[in-house]
């Protein structure tokens, strides 16, 4: 996935919200103004190329009120598909939110 792609759809009208992904900003406190700072401050961490109907990425980037949050979509070069958003959580992501912390067994 391009982040220039992304961005270039990053207006309300441009973004889908699944049910899934509404349930979870609701529970979370996250809005849409959120996701669009997060995309508009944001950069691709991670991508899911194997991931269906369309490719997808986890990106992350700054909420409306500048906390670090992640933001996992696909686009079709019409719309953004907005699959989840959470604020990533300091047990499972390291310092800089990029990478992943290693899971003891």
């Amino acid at each position: 996935m391009d982040l220039a792609a992304l961005k270039a759809l990053c207006k309300p009208d441009r973004i889908a919200i699944t049910e899934h992904a509404r349930l979870r900003l609701v529970e979370r406190g996250i809005t849409v103004s959120d996701i669009i700072c997060c995309i508009a401050s944001g950069e691709i961490i991670e991508q899911y190329e194997d991931d269906k109907p369309f490719p997808s990425c986890l990106i992350l980037g700054h909420s409306a009120k500048n906390k670090p949050i992640h933001a996992v979509m696909s686009e079709d070069g019409e719309f953004i598909y907005l699959i989840t958003a959470y604020f990533p959580d300091e047990k499972v992501w390291k310092s800089d939110f990029r990478t992943r912390k290693e899971r003891s067994l």
